[in-house]
């Protein structure tokens, strides 16, 4: 019988791991704003998003976690940005998975 670690894939589980961040309708929103445009500031995003501050913090939290943004203090604001590199591989893997 074989166990998960020798069935799954590495690119199932970054797959995985990418949809997980953009499990939620804010986070989408969010990915998609800063995929037409160079990047945002968290503050920017708090008037545009009818949610509180520390909500918006949570959701661009898993976001950078999932590597899907990144994010530069320039105090006292913090400007998010896609992170190219792992957005272009969510959409390869997303492909591939959707073909």
């Amino acid at each position: 019988m074989k166990i998960a670690e020798d069935v799954i894939t590495d690119e199932q589980k970054k797959a995985a791991r990418y949809a997980k961040a953009m499990g939620h309708p804010i986070r989408l929103y969010v990915l998609e704003l800063l995929s037409s445009q160079s990047c945002c500031y968290s503050g920017d995003l708090s008037e545009i998003l009818p949610i509180a501050k520390s909500t918006l913090s949570q959701h661009l939290r898993e976001l950078k976690d999932a590597g899907l943004i990144q994010g530069e203090i320039e105090a006292p604001r913090i400007r998010y940005c896609i992170n190219k590199e792992n957005w272009e591989e969510a959409q390869r893997l997303f492909r591939k998975i959707l073909k």
